[in-house]
């Protein structure tokens, strides 16, 4: 069995970590090179980080910023915001980033995943869904697609995506726990590593993500706040069946 992988996310705005509940009330929660380095310094498998106002303002990812946080880092950087094009990839390859995060413009084309895929490899395309209630939405979670969740995740999967970063609007900050009935389906409907994003309140979230079927699980805000350290959790998931490296 692969190692499960646990992976903080920064969600950045204007260079700064930001943290909401559902997408709404952003609120700042430090400066994203410090908040790289200390995750690595605990243990974090991987580490994502989304511009998540790139594609609602219509630019790409910023990449000095990619730079810096590479220039902290030793373990796989995934980048997503705003990547519309195969040069927009290879501008965050370039910058230090191992894996993009493809989510608006593969709706808009998903062509665009098997591009990424057959130039870059499926290990460095990452497909990311915002659900609500079963259904896809786009544009930083304001607009409706047709998609059901996993109708888009058989797709990504079929085009050419090596992994699905699967993210419950619903549960989004709440620290309710994951969508579990969600990361099941999903992780049923695809062969590619499925990772669990939204909800985490406490421990044993992690731990029900992961046996629900989830390669990874994600969060956010417990980090940052410093709620939970990524060290402790991870003996934790291990103490209680996880393959997990320590």
């Amino acid at each position: 069995m692969l190692a499960r992988r646990i992976i903080p996310c920064l969600d950045v705005k204007n260079g700064r970590v930001v943290k909401g509940v559902s997408f709404l009330d952003l609120r700042d929660s430090g400066d994203p090179v410090t908040c790289a380095a200390l995750y690595e310094q605990q243990g974090a498998d991987e580490l994502v980080m989304l511009d998540i106002a790139a594609t609602l303002e219509s630019r790409s990812t910023v990449l000095d910023l990619v730079q810096k946080i590479r220039n902290v880092l030793s373990i796989p950087l995934t980048v997503g915001g705003g990547v519309r094009t195969i040069e927009d990839v290879q501008a965050l390859l370039n910058a230090g980033a191992d894996k993009v995060s493809l989510n608006s413009a593969a709706l808009a084309d998903p062509a665009l995943i098997t591009r990424v895929a057959n130039n870059f490899g499926r290990q460095c395309t990452v497909v990311a869904m915002d659900v609500k209630k079963g259904q896809v939405y786009t544009r930083a979670g304001t607009a409706l697609t047709e998609f059901t969740a996993i109708e888009w995740a058989r797709r990504a999967a079929d085009l050419g995506a090596g992994e699905i970063l699967l993210t419950s609007i619903d549960r989004d900050g709440q620290q309710t726990g994951y969508d579990l009935e969600l990361i099941s389906s999903i992780a049923r409907a695809v062969s590619v590593p499925v990772i669990a994003s939204g909800g985490a309140g406490k421990k044993q979230d992690f731990l029900d993500a992961l046996n629900s079927g989830a390669s990874a699980a994600l969060a956010a805000s417990l980090f940052h706040d410093g709620a939970l350290n990524i060290a402790e959790l991870k003996t934790y998931l291990r103490q209680n069946g996880q393959e997990i490296r320590l």
